[in-house]
């Protein structure tokens, strides 16, 4: 089956159209890029620059005059060390009850297959296309009526069910042959025996991928650990740093933030091919 495009076979195969072809692949890569890496630069950079510098019109690509000061300062103003712990300690907690319900009912939906499993998946499903701001409110009133103020509790049950990492999930179960769970079943195993001894197992990859997705969702949160977290030495290093950043100069805000990025950096960094992985895991079944 031929298919027909904008620009034909022919034409692209001529030197002006491979020309052309790189032209345009090399400009939307680099643009792309800049839209991405540049707001990191300018971080980094307005850190390293004076207030005044910073304050500057029309402002400058590059300090004058690099210094590190601001970073060191933003350590100990926003008492980022305490910040980055909470945040930790957090989201440990909502990896945690997150692995623990999504994957059992992840695991309950594609293999035990109960009554009604499609209409369960759906409405998991139909909860994507809710806007979260719009179930905020009666979120944190639950959260209130059951006394979970300045608790983390509050914060780990909210991300204990997940309908995009149950769906991500279900899929890659969706794709392990049935003949391994049978031959368990044979040898005697029970449901919970058969996930742990043979789910789990060949399912790394994917339990890699909502591990990333999990981790990174909590620490980037901001608005329910704003309303859930009002002690100042229970905040997550997200609400630190707006909670602080009136008191203190631009460059040094700059410097918390670029601190407080870190983290997400180095793991994006090591675990860039498992997300992309994880997207088309169970896409195909084998």
């Amino acid at each position: 089956m031929q298919f027909r495009t904008i620009v034909s076979p022919h034409q692209l195969n001529s030197r002006w159209g491979r020309r052309i072809y790189w032209l345009v692949l090399v400009a939307v890569i680099v643009l792309f890029t800049l839209a991405f890496v540049f707001p990191l630069y300018w971080m980094i950079t307005g850190a390293m620059k004076t207030p005044e510098e910073i304050a500057q019109m029309p402002p400058t690509l590059t300090p004058e005059a690099p210094s590190l000061d601001a970073f060191f300062e933003a350590w100990d103003l926003f008492d980022i060390g305490t910040l980055l712990a909470n945040t930790a300690y957090y989201a440990l907690g909502a990896w945690l009850f997150s692995m623990a319900v999504d994957v059992t009912a992840a695991y309950a939906l594609s293999k035990l297959r109960p009554m009604f499993g499609n209409v369960v998946l759906g409405a998991m499903l139909a909860t994507l296309m809710i806007p979260p701001m719009v179930i905020l409110i009666p979120l944190y009133v639950t959260i209130v009526d059951l006394g979970l103020l300045n608790n983390p509790w509050g914060l780990w049950f909210p991300a204990a069910a997940n309908g995009f990492n149950i769906f991500l999930l279900k899929r890659f179960f969706d794709s392990i042959p049935r003949e391994l769970i049978e031959a368990a079943q044979i040898d005697g195993a029970g449901p919970l025996r058969v996930l742990w001894s043979v789910v789990l197992p060949v399912s790394r990859p994917i339990l890699g991928v909502v591990s990333i997705f999990t981790i990174v969702t909590a620490f980037k949160d901001f608005v329910l650990p704003l309303l859930v977290m009002t002690d100042s030495e229970k905040m997550t290093v997200s609400v630190g740093l707006s909670q602080t950043a009136g008191a203190v100069t631009q460059n040094q805000v700059m410097g918390g933030l670029f601190i407080a990025s870190i983290p997400m950096i180095i793991v994006f960094f090591i675990f860039q091919r498992h997300i992309m992985a994880g997207l088309t895991a169970g896409s195909i079944k084998g």
